[in-house]
């Protein structure tokens, strides 16, 4: 049985959070976002429980979250850092691929980081992304330090709204008009 600090339940109480912003949104009709489903095939099954006890993932997964806010697509993954260091290992060369394409469309890809030693959140741009992204792959830093951000797109608090993203978001329109 998994526990709490197994690495299958990594980033639930984050994506927890994310789920019930994404339906405020919704309900106060300002977006409409959704989780994906990460698609697995089963492999064994208990049958007493009819629980899932070994699968492998059909596909390899692009972003956790995809919807529209106002009329304008978005795509965004999160993730979890518990020190002031952000490994790029914990992003995936074919999701900052998917995000490429998906701004090539017109749309907005960003990744939601929530640095639980802080109690801090961060919407970190695909421009940033792809900043260090670059720097790795030129030889650089395989990370990212809390420091290099940029400190306008932390997000704020906002009564009601456990992870208020929007807010940012309208940061990261007006720095792209």
């Amino acid at each position: 049985m998994a526990t709490w600090n197994s690495r299958g339940l990594r980033g639930s109480t984050l994506e927890d959070m994310i789920n019930k912003t994404n339906e405020k949104y919704r309900e106060h009709g300002l977006a409409l976002i959704q989780k994906i489903p990460t698609p697995i095939t089963p492999i064994k099954m208990d049958q007493k429980s009819r629980h899932i006890t070994l699968a492998y993932f059909e596909q390899k997964s692009t972003v956790d979250y995809i919807g529209a806010v106002q009329g304008i697509p978005v795509c965004f993954d999160a993730k979890e850092c518990n020190t002031d260091t952000f490994p790029l290992a914990n992003i995936h060369k074919h999701q900052v691929k998917f995000m490429q394409e998906f701004e090539k469309q017109d749309g907005i890809a960003f990744i939601l980081i929530s640095y639980t030693h802080k109690d801090k959140y961060y919407y970190l741009t695909y421009r940033q992304l792809k900043y260090f992204w670059n720097r790795a792959e030129a030889g650089g830093r395989k990370s990212f330090r809390y420091d290099e951000l940029d400190p306008d797109f932390f997000l704020k608090e906002v009564p009601g709204v456990l992870i208020p993203y929007l807010d940012t978001m309208q940061i990261d329109l007006d720095m792209r008009k």
